[in-house]
């Protein structure tokens, strides 16, 4: 049997984009809008990530009168982001998902974004390992029979491997 522990790096995108503080909430607007995803981290003149800015920081923006031409990513990010090492297994990343209701978390090294993984990624991953039931069924012999197929390999949290040494 192959255990496998699949970790952050292992299902993150490595290709990222991240909002300066200083970046205007149009320009926000115009890149969420362009973009494949609904949010993004923030990040310093060192590029570690200070912030989370989502459509709906912009919608919250908007509905308290603010104009998207002079606010800035900084101004309306959430700040104290959650991030995730790379060594992170995806168990804990879903756990976190569910726990705090976010769609994506930054994959960081010492802060620096490395990654992104979204709740999509996750179902990509699970997607992949769990491969969907297979139903053959056979009429053969007047009898019926109903064999179920999954993907062989066993997937096995870091927590239970450390314990099993």
């Amino acid at each position: 049997m192959v255990t496998d522990v699949i970790m952050a790096k292992d299902v993150m995108r490595k290709t990222i984009t991240a909002a300066k503080k200083e970046t205007l909430g149009r320009s926000l607007a115009e890149k969420l809008l362009t973009g494949n995803f609904s949010g993004m981290p923030v990040v310093n003149n060192n590029n570690e990530v200070v912030g989370i800015i989502t459509e709906f920081d912009l919608i919250k923006a908007m509905d308290q009168g603010k104009s998207l031409e002079q606010v800035t990513a900084e101004d309306i990010m959430t700040k104290k982001p959650i991030c995730v090492e790379e060594d992170t297994t995806i168990e804990k990343v879903i756990h976190i998902m569910a726990k705090e209701a976010i769609i994506r978390i930054p994959v960081v090294k010492d802060m620096v974004p490395v990654g992104v993984i979204s709740r999509g990624d996750v179902l990509r991953c699970v997607y992949g390992v769990l491969r969907p039931e297979f139903v053959r069924i056979s009429t053969e012999h007047g009898k019926m029979e109903v064999f179920t197929e999954f993907k062989q390999t066993q997937y096995k949290s870091e927590d239970i491997i450390h314990s099993e040494s």
